[in-house]
């Protein structure tokens, strides 16, 4: 991938996509496609077909995907599994159909069984039974790596699919209906700090674990794969750490500045036990992360202050 080499980012507005075009162009990158959703229908393949015959981009980054937390995986499933799956098959087919030198999927850590040995391996894929909350966002996910794979095999297409962990940073989705666990989290506490320090309450009790990556860190990886990994197996992008929710809402209720109780509903799931990636295979290949998770949720708490009355929610 040279510095004049035509390079779609789809998604580009949201929070990996976003991330991906300030790390291209923080590298000299200069020429990045990007359309917004109204110039083109991601979910219209005919849109898509004519955009690749038109544009030719030589690589493409697919992180465009719609995504949730548990509330809205476990409450839209049907829009999750028609939306993710029609998007990333128009834009698949087509980078094959108009050859793009390399694509690069972006799959996600849920497509692991909820049960997987930690930390979890690569090969641990469709060896167990999904979290049913998030099942449907999971299929579509693995269709999307099972073709990347298949037109590999059968046209040799220079497709490679990653699995990072849970992300979070600038652009990210503040909504409490749809968002993921994190930034949910700075939105509650802050709300409730500016209320009069009233309770917050959380989903679950917090025993399971995540792992969590800032999104900067994540587009430096993509970045480096796109230029250095060729193979047909998925490839983890994670820290190799994780914690507990509890610990994590400590973390953050004493960044916001929080003083008020914490509630656990456990009437509410908890979701996988837990979800640590094995990244051995990328620390192999020379990339590791480099933001701590405190000084990510200080940046993300700025963040969100800055923008918050610009949010949408979605």
């Amino acid at each position: 991938m040279k510095k004049t080499s035509k390079i779609y980012v789809a998604g580009h507005k949201g929070l990996v996509g976003s991330a991906i075009i300030r790390n291209l162009k923080s590298k000299g990158y200069s020429k990045i496609i990007t359309k917004s959703r109204l110039e083109l229908d991601l979910l219209n393949q005919a849109a898509v077909d004519n955009f690749f015959a038109t544009e030719r981009p030589e690589y493409v980054f697919l992180a465009a995907a719609k995504v949730g937390g548990i509330m809205a995986n476990s409450n839209f499933k049907a829009d999750f599994i028609y939306e993710n799956i029609q998007l990333q098959t128009n834009i698949i087919y087509a980078a094959y159909k108009y050859a793009s030198k390399k694509l690069l999927f972006l799959g996600s850590s849920c497509v692991y069984p909820k049960l997987s040995p930690q930390p979890i391996k690569e090969e641990y894929l469709l060896t167990g039974p999904l979290e049913p909350s998030n099942d449907a966002y999971a299929i579509a996910k693995i269709a999307g790596i099972a073709m990347c794979q298949s037109f590999r095999d059968q046209y040799q297409a220079n497709f490679i699919a990653v699995m990072p962990t849970n992300l979070y940073g600038p652009n990210d989705n503040y909504s409490l209906t749809s968002s993921h666990v994190l930034p949910a989290m700075i939105r509650k506490f802050h709300e409730a700090k500016i209320s009069g320090q009233i309770p917050v309450t959380l989903w679950g009790t917090g025993s399971a674990k995540r792992e969590f990556l800032h999104v900067d860190d994540l587009a430096d990886a993509l970045v480096y794969l796109m230029k250095n990994y060729n193979d047909r197996e998925i490839i983890n992008i994670g820290t190799g750490k994780d914690l507990t929710i509890m610990e994590l809402a400590e973390i953050i209720q004493k960044v916001v500045g929080h003083k008020g109780k914490i509630i656990w509903d456990k009437s509410k799931p908890d979701g996988t036990p837990r979800k640590l990636l094995d990244v051995s295979k990328l620390h192999d290949l020379g990339w590791k992360h480099s933001i701590d998770l405190l000084s990510g949720i200080k940046a993300s708490y700025s963040w969100f202050i800055k923008n918050k009355h610009s949010l949408k929610e979605r």
